[in-house]
């Protein structure tokens, strides 16, 4: 009797869909990705049937961590969704077909018969399997949220920390802002590392608390074998080792910043420019209250750009003239030179994580607050030439069911350029790989 791995976090779905094959297959469930990881590479199923979206861990990351480890697999991913990105993004994470929801016996039938046209007891050819080259970048997000952490039922699927992100790009580790998401990350170094020393670098965007508020729970910095090399720019009162070491005085903090055990050098940027081993690092200084930059990170197989706070010019800059009695027209010129500026240091980046926390209704009630609005970036990433999008900085009260409402907002703006974008929320736990084929 061949088997099927059926990963699937709604339980009572999962049911459903096991007894379409009752009688004809042996089927083996998993709750959710991680435990799907696992069954598919302990029990090699002949056909893998996936969920898109689980928590923790997407069909898209299991695609990849089974094509990676268990390149014959079949896959097949299911999803209530039917956006053409979803399913190009899905066949590209190593998929074989793309079904979806709600799933009949008929339709798993004639989609198992297109990935497994032998009987599963015949042998399969190797040479049909596509070559699965694991990518020299991975982004990993660990914070997704702005202001504040905000944990609870509401922010399960997308997350409640605040800003953090891991980067694995050509031998470095590179964490891009240490707000609470920082603490999670630092578990999951540990776990990974064991007794190896760790080198590491954190690029601080800018020194609001909600991207610093985590480094004081960051488990590496408390290992004397480790490095951990602190980068980012002067802040608007105080120097950057002041700040950082400000937040852990007595009494916010048991532990002062120099009492922390690790091999901590903390220094600040002067040059827009630099490199971190073979990465390329380009800073832009953004628009957001105090001193605030952008980075974009150039490796070996495509770039990203990291604009966690950044507020689009029109809007301020006409409010501005209409309150102080300005030329609109020169303001209006000057917001349009701005942008410009930026569209050009995001030109052709894979990928963009930028600052979307408002909806455009909201942001009308917030202008001048130091945030982006979401058709402001859409239409950013569009003129740059980005591939890929990740709305960031959700705002505290936006729970899964309204940021969702923003993706779809966003995807339907794409739609109506007439150009091709991909976009998605950034989502904790959730991985984006440059290079993968």
């Amino acid at each position: 009797m061949p088997t099927l791995l059926l990963i699937e976090d709604d339980a009572e779905s999962r049911r459903a869909t096991a007894a379409l094959f009752d009688g004809e297959w042996k089927v083996i469930q998993a709750g959710d990705g991680e435990e799907g990881i696992q069954s598919a590479l302990e029990h090699r199923p002949d056909v893998i049937l996936c969920d898109l979206l689980m928590p923790r861990t997407t069909g898209f990351q299991v695609c990849r961590a089974v094509r990676q480890q268990l390149p014959p697999a079949r896959i097949i991913v299911f999803s209530g969704r039917d956006y053409g990105v979803d399913r190009q993004s899905a066949m590209d994470a190593g998929a074989d077909e793309y079904l979806i929801k709600p799933l009949t016996h008929a339709q798993l039938m004639e989609a198992i018969d297109r990935v497994l046209p032998d009987p599963p007891d015949k042998p399969r050819k190797m040479s049909a399997t596509p070559q699965f080259i694991t990518p020299a970048t991975r982004i990993k997000f660990w914070g997704v949220r702005g202001s504040i952490p905000v944990p609870g039922s509401g922010t399960v699927r997308y997350g409640g920390n605040t800003t953090c992100v891991e980067v694995r790009a050509d031998g470095e580790i590179i964490i891009l802002d240490a707000g609470s998401g920082i603490r999670p990350l630092g578990i999951a170094l540990e776990k990974e590392f064991r007794d190896r020393p760790m080198k590491l670098t954190l690029l601080v965007t800018h020194s609001h608390w909600d991207h610093i508020q985590g480094l004081p729970f960051f488990q590496p910095a408390y290992e004397p074998k480790n490095e951990v090399r602190i980068l980012g720019y002067e802040g608007a009162r105080a120097g950057l080792a002041s700040i950082l070491a400000g937040q852990m005085e007595t009494p916010y903090f048991p532990i002062n910043l120099s009492d922390m055990p690790g091999n901590i050098a903390i220094e600040e940027l002067r040059d827009m420019e630099f490199s971190l081993g073979r990465v390329r690092v380009q800073a832009k200084f953004l628009n957001h209250p105090g001193v605030c930059v952008g980075y974009r990170l150039f490796t070996s197989t495509g770039s990203m750009a990291f604009l966690p706070d950044n507020e689009p010019y029109e809007m301020l800059k006409m409010k501005q003239a209409d309150r102080d009695g300005l030329d609109r027209a020169k303001a209006r010129e000057f917001a349009a030179a701005e942008r410009q500026k930026l569209v050009e240091f995001l030109r052709n980046a894979d990928l963009l994580m930028i600052d979307s926390q408002y909806t455009d209704d909201e942001y009308e009630e917030h202008v001048g607050w130091g945030h982006g609005s979401l058709s402001s970036v859409v239409s950013l990433a569009l003129d740059a030439n980005v591939r890929k999008l990740s709305l960031f900085h959700h705002d505290p009260a936006h729970d899964d069911a309204m940021i969702d409402e923003m993706v779809e907002s966003a995807r339907h703006l794409v739609v109506e350029s007439g150009k091709s974008l991909e976009i998605d929320a950034a989502r904790e736990g959730a991985e984006v790989w440059l290079g993968a084929k």
